[in-house]
């Protein structure tokens, strides 16, 4: 075989690697991203237990850049502090240990039979859940076929003269090497395919121990660097930028102790391809055992260097709607839930500016919560936009009604910003016009209202953002609450109108307004609780059910 076929041959075998990495997870990622995300967002609160969650998530998406990207849009919304998600990542570098340990062994009959399961899976049912698990069963089979196919051309071209002079650059020069494991993973952007690659190379006979320690070492600092780069902002870089300190500390730790680690490998009687993989899971695991107890302070101490980014001159310019969302549907939800939750900050602006307003009937005023609502359409806009660019290849069922749920919320506090700006604005410098002030009962009513508002809109993002049906029913249950408190003030109104014949009608008719207005804003904020109910309430009753059968 010509020298070019066999180069073809293996640049073919590692694009088959790296596609079937991609294949694993980015289906599982649309498939089960979603309950995934759902559950680290609620439970990851312990150190342990995020280590262990980290673990798991990775085994099973086959990727801890994968996993990064998650929880780096966790702790950047929000959602997980900081230091669980630094231990969430001390466990998906572990995690990443056990899918290279499980590939490493002699899976060859494997591969036909993941390839046969996988399409028979994908084909056996019309859901997104058996796509996605026999898409990923695919992938498998193609990484262990494109590592079986390295295997055989690395065979056929040890012995020739360019691979061996490549192989004895490696030897001659560690910090060589140790850039060419990082940059290999940093394009890969899998640490998993590249140490499975340092494995195949090893296999071969002409690397020795400690050059493929410093292989694998320099594989661990790459496979931080895709997280950290596609990062927006400051607040998404202190995760990545935290998992590469860690990795690259014990990089540094690891290379000022080669010479003791290629003599205890020498002396284990280990082959370069099994130390290459034993290498990798210790690297991982003492690292993690060494920093999971450092967590706290060392998220405190990232939170310094990478403090909170000042506000937009204009409110209605998004933060967080990265292109890189766009092609990742669980990335681009998380992004676009994180632009949503400033549209709720905005509408309690505005809640909050009413009231002074009804009050004091300062112009500037009215000119704020009108300014504020501008950039609420506009923010609402760019959201609606982004939304239906997420997922140009198919959202998952659970991706899709997730993205119809922040669609909803966006919508609905839209609406309720434009009642609040083009109503109850405008009936509040209606009475300022003619020199007239809101009565205390008046006033003590709008309060009110407006204490029962601040309470279903704290509801209403607890709802959306948790997915909490707890909440979602209290919110709906508070309907009922804002009817009473109209009717009751409605009554008295008019019982005072009847009482004091000086009142002017119109002065009543603009009490009355205010009332209704305030019930349609809650009526809008209250809407946000349908969509997860019928989402979530759904799954809720059918697991009612199959308890009970059981």
């Amino acid at each position: 075989m010509s020298g070019t076929t066999l180069l073809i041959n293996l640049a073919g075998a590692i694009a088959l690697l790296l596609w079937g990495s991609h294949m694993i997870s980015s289906a599982l990622g649309r498939g089960f991203g979603t309950p995934l995300r759902s559950w680290m967002g609620r439970h990851l609160k312990n150190r342990w237990m995020a280590l262990l969650a980290g673990i798991g998530i990775t085994a099973l998406l086959q990727s801890s850049t994968a996993v990064s990207l998650m929880v780096t849009s966790f702790t950047a919304s929000g959602t997980l502090s900081l230091a669980p998600g630094l231990a969430v990542m001390l466990g998906a570098n572990i995690g990443s240990t056990l899918v290279v340990q499980v590939m490493s062994f002699n899976t060859a009959i494997a591969i036909p039979l993941l390839l046969l399961m996988g399409f028979v899976v994908f084909k056996l049912r019309d859901s997104s859940g058996f796509e996605s698990a026999g898409c990923a069963m695919m992938g498998l089979g193609m990484m262990l076929l494109a590592l079986s196919q390295l295997s055989a051309a690395l065979a056929q071209i040890e012995s020739t003269p360019v691979f061996q002079a490549v192989m004895q650059g490696l030897e001659g020069d560690t910090l060589i090497a140790l850039i060419v494991a990082m940059m290999l993973t940093l394009i890969c952007h899998s640490s998993v395919a590249v140490i499975l690659l340092i494995s195949v190379l090893a296999a071969t006979g002409v690397m020795t121990p400690a050059t493929a320690m410093v292989l694998v070492i320099g594989a661990n600092i790459g496979g931080a660097l895709p997280p950290l780069l596609s990062a927006n902002s400051p607040v998404a870089r202190r995760l990545p930028a935290g998992n590469l300190i860690v990795r690259t500390i014990g990089g540094l730790a690891a290379l000022a102790l080669l010479p003791e680690l290629t003599e205890l490998a020498v002396t284990s009687g280990l082959t370069t391809p099994q130390l290459v993989v034993g290498f990798h899971t210790a690297f991982s695991i003492v690292l993690a055992l060494l920093f999971i107890g450092l967590t706290a302070p060392f998220a405190r101490l990232l939170e310094r260097f990478f403090p909170d980014e000042p506000q937009p001159a204009d409110a209605g310019l998004p933060l967080y709607l990265d292109e890189a969302g766009l092609d990742i549907a669980w990335l681009g939800l998380s992004n676009s839930v994180r632009e949503s939750l400033r549209s709720a900050d905005m509408l309690t602006q505005m809640l909050d500016r009413l009231v002074v307003l009804f009050r004091t009937h300062e112009q500037g005023v009215a000119n704020e919560i009108r300014e504020v609502d501008r950039s609420l359409d506009h923010l609402s806009a760019a959201i609606r936009a982004y939304l239906a660019d997420i997922g140009q290849d198919g959202l998952s069922d659970s991706d899709a009604d997730r993205a119809q749920e922040i669609l909803m919320f966006v919508i609905n506090f839209e609406h309720a910003g434009d009642i609040i700006s083009s109503n109850l604005t405008q009936l509040a410098t209606r009475r300022a016009r003619r020199g007239e002030q809101f009565t205390e009962f008046e006033l003590n009513n709008i309060h009110l209202l407006h204490r029962e508002l601040q309470t279903s809109l704290r509801l209403a993002v607890t709802a959306f953002l948790a997915e909490d049906t707890n909440a979602a029913h209290q919110l709906k249950a508070r309907k009922e609450v804002i009817r009473q408190l109209e009717a009751t003030a409605s009554r008295e109104h008019f019982r005072k109108l009847r009482e004091d014949k000086n009142t002017w009608a119109e002065s009543g008719d603009i009490f009355q307004r205010v009332l209704r207005d305030y019930r349609r804003v809650h009526h809008h904020i209250a809407a946000v609780a349908y969509p997860v109910l019928d989402r979530l309430g759904d799954e809720v009753v059918q697991q009612t059910q199959n308890t009970s059968e059981a």
